[in-house]
């Protein structure tokens, strides 16, 4: 009795009261279900209703997770808390850690040694000199896990302390399902759900700093020693583009052999509608992409929120 009660009185309860979007991120529950069709799409501008519906699509990615983000509730989820290293997506947190020190954007820093790391796309070399906007740019835009380490120095902190701020952070996000080892995402130990790496997106993606940098397919900047830098999206090819009514202006990727291939990312409708629609452990690089897209579209054209 108290089980019926607490699923399905409870959160009408908390609605009525204007409450039900923190019990919605605390909890977790998947509380909109009842607003997809399953025998029925949305009405068209007709008001034909169309004779033919399709279902949530097949996804071969390990995890997976749909919000709707202005209605706060899950929409789709595949072993959403299950626990699974996030790679590059870690770099989230790094960046709304860093955004937490107030940095000054037109400061420069000089890459040394110690910034140099192996894995992904190496972009900044020893004796660079740059300015701090650069470097937050080329960290979270190409995912240079050289850049992130750099951006970490930048603060002054050491690695150490500012891991401990971004597990700080995670729990004040109450994403307890998280924990972060390095500040890169190269450890698989850096760990996290579809769920919690949704709301960690939501909230790095609300950040002005972190959307106006991801939704770039490309960056160009130039160091202060003259040499021309060209950074690319590891999304290239996908942020901005419109297939079938689902546009990805924002988005961050992941890879390591443990975590398999990742992404989160944030797609809106004609309409105005938003989902933030994830993958953990999609088989290849583009399953990542094609599956997260298919998850909106399918929200969009199957949900009425």
């Amino acid at each position: 009795m108290l089980s019926f009660l607490s699923q399905h009185i409870v959160p009408y309860i908390l609605l009525a009261f204007g409450f039900l979007p923190a019990y919605s991120h605390n909890s977790g529950p998947i509380l909109g279900e009842d607003n997809c069709r399953q025998a029925f799409l949305p009405e068209n501008s007709e008001k034909v209703l169309p004779q033919v519906v399709e279902p949530p699509p097949s996804i071969d990615s390990a995890s997976s997770a749909v919000l709707a983000v202005d209605a706060n509730f899950w929409l789709y989820e595949k072993s959403a808390n299950e626990k699974r290293s996030i790679a590059s997506i870690t770099k989230l947190m790094t960046a709304l850690v860093f955004l937490d020190t107030n940095p000054n954007w037109e400061d420069d820093y000089t890459i040394i040694r110690e910034d140099n790391v192996s894995g992904g796309r190496i972009h900044l070399f020893l004796g660079d000199t740059l300015s701090i906007k650069d470097l937050f740019y080329t960290a979270l835009i190409s995912s240079d896990n050289g850049a992130a380490t750099a951006l970490v120095r930048s603060t002054g902190l050491s690695q150490k302390e500012f891991i401990k701020k971004m597990n700080h952070k995670a729990r004040e996000m109450a994403l307890f399902s998280t924990e972060f080892v390095d500040v890169t995402g190269l450890s698989d130990g850096n760990i996290s759900t579809a769920k919690d790496v949704v709301r960690l997106a939501k909230q790095a993606l609300n950040e002005d700093e972190i959307y106006q940098a991801l939704r770039n397919k490309e960056y160009n900047f130039v160091t202060k020693e003259g040499r021309n830098k060209n950074i690319v999206s590891t999304a290239n090819g996908l942020l901005q583009e419109s297939e079938n009514g689902a546009l990805v202006i924002g988005g961050k990727t992941g890879y390591t052999d443990r975590a398999g291939y990742c992404f989160v990312g944030r797609y809106f409708n004609d309409k105005g509608k938003e989902v933030i629609s994830v993958v953990l452990g999609a088989k290849n690089r583009q399953d990542r992409f094609a599956e997260a897209s298919q998850l909106a579209k399918w929200a969009f054209y199957n949900c009425d929120w």
